[in-house]
């Protein structure tokens, strides 16, 4: 086994949010508050930054983090639940497009994910993607069935719902007509249930190379 220390990290939140998502109240969390700061969100915040280099060393595109809140905004939420019982984070190309692809880290109760792709798309970006799926659909299928059968990833479900139909000007039996009709491309990869025998770097970084077909797809073309 290959320990690099984030273990403790990924049981300590896999545990804390499990009690969390039980008792999603100010009352409980902030007698607590200490040891999410102290056991999860500071090693998250390093684990992070190490990612951040491996992951612009990797693609040789500069990459910079970021690790989510724990708070919700529930201003505009039936779910007025105060927390969120996961622990998130993303690292975002340095180039300001809103096309250049993403990466995800997801650390959740019996849950350890690595995400890739374009996501929220809207107006020009939208109609650029469109023309992608269009052009180069047939390798972006390629490279999904590819990091697929290496990594057992499937489709994020994040973000808006794909539409009914497929839009226009494409026509409704286009060969990639379910793509078409997303808004947003992504793909979760779940981390291997020996990923203690790599350490949480190693395993994360691992998934991340076998999903560089599909980020091509995207750098390359889009």
């Amino acid at each position: 086994m290959m320990s690099d220390g984030f273990e403790t990290m990924v049981d300590t939140a896999q545990g804390f949010f499990a009690e969390l998502s039980a008792n999603n109240r100010k009352d409980w969390f902030e007698p607590r508050k200490t040891q999410y700061n102290d056991d999860i969100r500071k090693p998250g915040e390093l684990f992070a930054d190490l990612l951040a280099e491996d992951i612009s060393r990797l693609t040789g595109v500069s990459h910079t983090p970021k690790l989510f809140r724990i708070y919700r905004d529930v201003r505009f939420s039936k779910d007025k639940s105060p927390y969120k019982p996961w622990l998130h984070m993303l690292w975002r190309p340095a180039d300001a497009d809103d096309l250049a692809p993403i990466w995800f880290f997801s650390c959740a109760p019996g849950e350890l994910l690595l995400g890739m792709g374009v996501v929220s798309l809207k107006g020009a970006a939208l109609t650029r993607y469109r023309v992608w799926v269009d052009t180069w659909g047939d390798l972006a299928a390629e490279a999904m069935a590819e990091v697929t059968a290496a990594t057992g990833a499937g489709l994020s479900t994040f973000g808006a719902p794909p539409l009914q139909r497929v839009p226009k000007p494409y026509p409704p039996d286009h060969p990639h007509a379910e793509l078409l009709k997303r808004k947003g491309l992504a793909m979760m990869a779940p981390l291997p249930d020996t990923w203690r025998d790599r350490g949480l770097v190693g395993a994360t970084n691992d998934r991340a190379k076998a999903m560089m077909p599909l980020w091509h797809a995207f750098h390359d073309h889009l």
